[in-house]
Order: C-alpha cells, then sequence, then structure tokens
C-alpha cells in the first residue's frame, strides 16, 4: 500500500498534514524511538511541556500568581475535559488520578447494606479495591466472570443486570491488559432500565476514543490524564451526572467544596452548604500547574478530533492485524465488533524474547498478563508497527 511520508496516503490529506507536523513539533523524539506504551504512559506534547516550564517559572515568584488567574486554570481545564465527553463543566470535578475519583463514587453512592456492586473479573485494580471496601459496610461485591479469552462478559453483566439487588456496575471502557472496549451505550441502557448505577474507568479509553456522555447513559467517570490524555501525573477528571450531584455528599470534605469561601477575606463564615456542581467533590489545593497541563493536553486532542484520531489509528495498527492473519503470532485483544481499541496484546512462541528483542531495537511496549501490550496513539504511524512487526518475526 502506498503511503504519504509517515502517514497512509488513504488517510485525509488534511489530517496527514496536521499528523506530520505533530510528529515533528510536538513528539521530536520520535524520530529515534518507537514509543507503543501509552497504556502505561502517554509522553508530553512539547507545548504542554512548555505550559509546565512556564507555569513553574511564575510559581518560584508566587506573587506573579493571582487567585484570579489559579482560578481560571481549574475553570479552564473542567471546561476542557467537560468538552472531550460532552458534558458540561458544571458535572466535571478536577482530581489527582483515576483512583481517587473511583473511591469518590464507592464513598458517595447510597449503596445499602445488602444490595451489591457488581464488577467484572481482570479489572485493574484502581477499579477492584474502592469496591471491595464496602464489604464493611455489608455491601455484596460480585466479581463477574469473564470469557475464555479473559475478556468481560457482556452477557454475563446483562443477565445479572436483571436483579434489582445489583446497585452498582463498575467496569473499564477499556481493559488494560488486553484492549476489550466495553459497549457502555449496551450496559447503561440496562442500568437505567433496572436502577442500576453505571461507574466507569475510563483512563485506557479517553483520548484514543470518543465517548458522548450526553448519549451514552453513564452516572459516574473517572479518568487520570497520564495516558491517552498526554498530560501530567497528578491531573485527572471525575464526571458525575447532573441529576445526580445534589443527591450524592462526598466522604471527604475539601474547604473549596463549600459555598462562600471564594471571598479569601471572609473565611472562617463557615457555610456547610456544599456546591451544587461537582465541584463538591474536589479536594484543595488542586495541583495547577498539572491542570494548565492537561488543558493544553486536551485542546490538542480536540484539535484533532478523537474520532478522527480513532479512525486513524485503526489504520495503524493494521500491520499487526494482518500479520496474526497470516500465523506469525497470536492477537490476544479484540479486533473487531466494536469491541476493539489501540491496546493490542501480541503473544509470540516466545514471548519475553521477542519482548526484549523490541526494546533492543528501540520499541517501548509493556509485558501484560502474558503478552506483548503495544498501545500507539495520534503520533505513530504505519510504518512503526510494520517494523515491529518484521522483528517479533525475526526479520
Amino acid at each position: 500500500m502506498e503511503r504519504d511520508g509517515n502517514v497512509e496516503a488513504s488517510a485525509p490529506p488534511e489530517l496527514g498534514q496536521v499528523l506530520r507536523r505533530l510528529r515533528k513539533e510536538e513528539f521530536p523524539w520520535t524520530a529515534e524511538t518507537t514509543y507503543l506504551n501509552n497504556a502505561s504512559i502517554g509522553p508530553l506534547p512539547e507545548r504542554t511541556r512548555r505550559v509546565l516550564d512556564a507555569f513553574t517559572a511564575r510559581r518560584a515568584a508566587p506573587h506573579l500568581l493571582s487567585h484570579q488567574e489559579l482560578g481560571a486554570v481549574t475553570s479552564d481545564a473542567r471546561a476542557a475535559a467537560a468538552r472531550l465527553i460532552n458534558a458540561d463543566a458544571e458535572e466535571i470535578a478536577l482530581v489527582t488520578n483515576t483512583s481517587f475519583g473511583l473511591n469518590a463514587a464507592a464513598g458517595a453512592l447510597p449503596i445499602e447494606r445488602g444490595e451489591t456492586v457488581l464488577v467484572s473479573d481482570k479489572e485493574f485494580p484502581a477499579n477492584v479495591y474502592p469496591w471491595l471496601l464496602l464489604r464493611e459496610r455489608g455491601v455484596d461485591v460480585e466479581i463477574a466472570p469473564v470469557s475464555a479469552e479473559g475478556w468481560p462478559s457482556e452477557g454475563y453483566l446483562l443477565e445479572r443486570l436483571k436483579d434489582p439487588r445489583i446497585r452498582v456496575l463498575a467496569i473499564s471502557f477499556v481493559q488494560f491488559s488486553n484492549g476489550y472496549r466495553a459497549d457502555l451505550d449496551l450496559l447503561g441502557a440496562a442500568c437505567r432500565e433496572n436502577g442500576t448505577y453505571l461507574v466507569v474507568d475510563a483512563i485506557q479509553g479517553l483520548g484514543q476514543l470518543p465517548l458522548d456522555v450526553k448519549r451514552t447513559p453513564v452516572d459516574m467517570l473517572a479518568a487520570g490524564g497520564q495516558k491517552w490524555l498526554l498530560s501530567p501525573w497528578g491531573s485527572g477528571i471525575l464526571y458525575v451526572r447532573r441529576e445526580l450531584i445534589q443527591e450524592l455528599r462526598p466522604v471527604l470534605a475539601g474547604w473549596l467544596s463549600y459555598e462562600g469561601v471564594d471571598d479569601f477575606s471572609h473565611l472562617t463564615d463557615y457555610d456547610t452548604t456544599l456546591r451544587k456542581d461537582a465541584r463538591r467533590f474536589e479536594l484543595s489545593t488542586p495541583p495547577f500547574q498539572e491542570m494548565a497541563a492537561m488543558t493544553e493536553s486536551i485542546n490538542l486532542l480536540m484539535e484533532l478530533g478523537v474520532d478522527r484520531i480513532a479512525d486513524y489509528l485503526v489504520q495503524v495498527r493494521r500491520p499487526l492485524l494482518e500479520a496474526a492473519e497470516r500465523g506469525e503470532f497470536e492477537i490476544m485483544s479484540p479486533t473487531g465488533c466494536g469491541h476493539d481499541s489501540s491496546i493490542v496484546c501480541v503473544r509470540t512462541e516466545h514471548v519475553a524474547e521477542s519482548y526484549h528483542a523490541l526494546k533492543q531495537a528501540g520499541v517501548v511496549g509493556a509485558l501484560r498478563e502474558g503478552s506483548i501490550r503495544l498501545s500507539p496513539h495520534c503520533y505513530n504511524t504505519v510504518e512503526e508497527l510494520e517494523r515491529v512487526v518484521d522483528i517479533l518475526r525475526g526479520g
């Protein structure tokens, strides 16, 4: 197939030009390293690094940062996150990681003794341990069996969601170890029908796949920014559906979570009225520089268009699928039927040796659950994945 530079000729010309420029200007180190490990840590675009550096320089002299400017930083971050998932800014709380968001959900949702939280097996631990803690309150936590491939069994989950005692379904948008993309539309509809809350660990999906919470019935969603959002550690979001916000009380009290604290000259006029928006779930003081950087990275992704990124990544990972079809190795991830993602897990005859061969050739991936996990993003190319195939076959 013909290629145009680093991007397939079949890609829309305008997108191809943008991605070539993006690769050169925002990720210049890709000329020497093939980085396929976004499911672990996403790199920072150069523009995001510049935001961090400039903010840190001003932080060294804190009189250069006004309360109004710091407030604008967090407002802009909430607005950027809202645009990413088509939410309202009032439905976004800024959090430092996925775990904080999921713990906020587990602590705030009205789950009574004898009711059940349903969690698929093989989930990343961040989406398991917060729910297991609820057993101390008499809440049942059911670990649902997975399919023979190790993927969530949506058929089983749908059947269990007919049980009125199932109060919460907690599931990842994309599974960390195999790239399985959950059908959130299907599961969300079943949850609504049963009166069940749908809580989503979205860290492995946001940034590589589009998600519209106005169309997909999600109740709460948490995602750190350090992977596919190309943002720093310490940045992340918690989405809370508008209708739920005022029903839920946070288990931790942040002093900026209450009304009346915007006037810093009267902070001891305590008002125990929680804010009416998702800020009631935030803890203070936020890492302003990380949130400013996350805004910059989300804006970059939105400029490209997450839907276009998703389409492009289908082309980028195609060499892996074609090689598997030729019998050169196995793909342990879904490859179709709407459950695929840009996490592709490869299993060769000698996995450890293949992984080290890639590493020696300057290809960065990860070993997960007996497979080589490869997770390309928008700055990767078809040529890079063709080279990976050559290395895996010993060429």
